[in-house]
C-alpha cells in the first residue's frame, strides 16, 4: 500500500516575523511543473486543520511566489498554516512510464500552529512508491531513480538557502523513508 512521502524541516530561528520569507525560499525553489494546464492553491488555516480556512484562493499555471506571499502576508499569524498546492514532474505509470504532472503540497505551519510534529516547513512530494524500486517492474528502475534524484536535488538546494537544524524524510506510517527505501534495496542500514 501506498504512503503520502513528506521532506520536513525544523529550522533555526525560526519565528512569526520570518516564516513567511522561509517559505517564499521554499517556493522559490521547489521545480513546480511548468504544465500550463496544472492549476496551483493557496490555503491559509488558523489554530488547526478542523477549522475551516481562512482564505482559499487558485491560480492558473505554477504558483507566482510574489503573489502567493503577498496573499498570505495579509493573514500572517503565528497560528496560522499557509499551504501551497501544484504540481511538480514526475516519472508515473498508468499504461507507460511517462514524465507527468503529480500533486504537492508546500506547507509553512506559524510556531503556535497546532502541528504534530511541530515541524516549520513540509513538502508533501507525492506517493512513495513513486520513489521506492519496484521489483516487479525491473524496467522502471531508471524512471525511479530520476524520481529519486529530483528529491535528492530539492533537498540539497533547500538546505544550502534554509538556516537547517534538522530534516526528515518521512511517510504517512510514520516510516522513515531512507529505511525503508534501504530495505527495498537490500542495502545494509547505517
Amino acid at each position: 500500500m501506498a504512503d503520502q512521502l513528506y521532506l520536513s524541516y525544523w529550522l533555526r530561528g525560526f519565528t512569526e516575523k520570518n516564516m513567511l520569507r522561509q517559505f517564499e525560499r521554499l517556493i522559490r525553489t521547489f521545480p513546480f511543473s511548468l504544465n500550463p494546464n496544472a492549476i496551483s492553491t493557496l490555503r491559509i488555516d488558523v489554530i488547526e486543520y478542523a477549522e475551516p480556512p481562512l482564505l482559499e484562493v487558485s491560480f492558473d499555471g505554477p504558483p507566482d511566489p510574489a503573489e502567493i506571499i503577498q496573499a498570505a502576508s495579509q493573514f500572517q499569524s503565528a497560528d496560522c498554516a499557509y499551504l501551497v498546492g501544484g504540481f511538480w514532474d514526475l516519472w508515473q505509470r498508468e499504461n507507460d512510464w511517462q514524465l507527468s504532472p503529480a500533486a504537492v503540497n508546500l506547507i509553512c505551519f506559524g510556531p503556535q500552529f497546532q502541528n504534530e510534529l511541530t515541524d516549520h516547513l513540509r513538502a508533501e512530494v507525492g506517493l512513495d512508491a513513486h520513489f521506492l524500486p519496484q521489483p516487479e517492474q525491473p524496467a522502471a528502475a531508471g524512471q525511479v531513480q530520476s524520481n529519486i534524484q529530483s528529491l535528492l536535488r530539492l533537498s540539497h538546494e533547500l538546505d544550502d538557502i534554509l538556516p537547517v537544524e534538522r530534516r526528515q524524510l518521512w511517510t504517512e506510517s510514520g516510516e522513515n523513508f531512507v529505511d525503508r527505501l534501504r530495505e527495498t534495496l537490500g542495502a545494509p542500514g547505517g
